[in-house]
């Protein structure tokens, strides 16, 4: 069976490139195999997301305005793990009620992925939320969140738009292919 595994080549030379104000552009070089190779990536907090199901087996998206895409994107609940020493769990539940208003009592791992490895060091980690339960918020949103709206989806109709490449975002894509594995479900014809 096939497995990622981590290996840590000796770093040269170390130095960021560019500041910014979420993550970092981080220039390494170091030895590969005898060779010295030198490489620019994201260095990036880290992320959690939520695919939050209810007892209807529908899943909760939300549309969000995505400006390096220039597109709004259907996705799940997410957001970076930048608090620090935060757990990633407590993180998720963060997220999901800041964004959605939701608070869920059963949480599951779902799965783990690397967004972009040949450019990026993020990791998100998606956890499955069940047993759900409004309570509202009374944050203050700006930036793109403004106008962000969730709405409920059947999970069997969520896979058919993932698999028809309707739904792109890389979180709600794993997340409602690993979901609908893990319950049996099929794409709505």
């Amino acid at each position: 069976m096939p497995k990622d595994e981590s290996v840590d080549f000796p770093i040269l030379r170390a130095e960021t490139a560019f500041e910014g104000k979420i993550w970092n552009i981080e220039r390494e070089s170091f030895d590969y195999n005898g060779s010295v190779l030198t490489r620019e990536f994201v260095a990036h907090p880290g992320a959690v997301a939520i695919l939050a199901i209810d007892d209807l087996q529908r899943v909760l998206l939300i549309r969000q305005y995505r400006h390096p895409v220039r597109k709004y994107l259907w996705e799940i609940p997410a957001g970076l793990t930048d608090i620090p020493g935060e757990p990633r769990l407590e993180a998720a539940k963060r997220e999901l009620m800041e964004e959605t208003g939701y608070v869920a009592s059963d949480w599951t791992r779902l799965q783990d992925f690397m967004t972009t490895p040949g450019g990026n060091d993020e990791v998100i980690t998606i956890y499955l939320a069940r047993g759900l339960k409004h309570v509202g918020h009374d944050l203050e949103l700006d930036g793109e969140e403004v106008d962000m709206i969730s709405q409920w989806f059947p999970l069997e109709e969520a896979l058919a738009s993932v698999l028809a490449s309707e739904i792109q975002s890389p979180s709600a894509v794993v997340g409602i292919m690993a979901a609908a594995h893990r319950l049996g479900v099929k794409p709505k014809a």
